[in-house]
């Protein structure tokens, strides 16, 4: 997997970037409660972190993003239950950037696991 020139910038521009803020085009009313809008902006930027990290690597891999994910979503266990349905879709959402910023086209079901907490494969 290569990543493209222009990755880096946008990884910083992601990151300079203030989150949680109301977004009409998603129908997302903004975090409700103000105390979480920091710790959950931390996590979402460490993950990008994790993701520029892997790309400045000399050998970028799905399975490196995968694992990336996971452990960028594994940061909000602490907070899962906190966190409303807007919040978790946001949250999926900023990791979707996150993979568009490399051209990673699937989480492989991790993002649809951390929204509705259930493997829809396992029904």
């Amino acid at each position: 997997m290569t990543t493209t020139i222009d990755a880096m910038p946008k990884f910083e521009n992601f990151k300079n970037k203030e989150k949680f803020l109301p977004d009409n085009t998603i129908f997302y009313p903004g975090i409700g409660d103000e105390k979480l809008k920091p710790i959950l902006t931390e996590k979402i930027n460490l993950a990008a972190d994790d993701f520029k990290k892997i790309a400045e690597s000399n050998n970028p891999t799905v399975e490196n993003y995968q694992n990336a994910i996971k452990n960028g979503l594994n940061r909000f266990s602490g907070i899962y239950l906190e966190l409303d349905t807007e919040n978790r879709e946001r949250i999926c959402a900023y990791f979707e950037e996150l993979m568009d910023i490399v051209g990673l086209e699937s989480s492989e079901g991790q993002l649809n696991d951390f929204m509705y907490d259930f493997d829809p494969n396992q029904i």
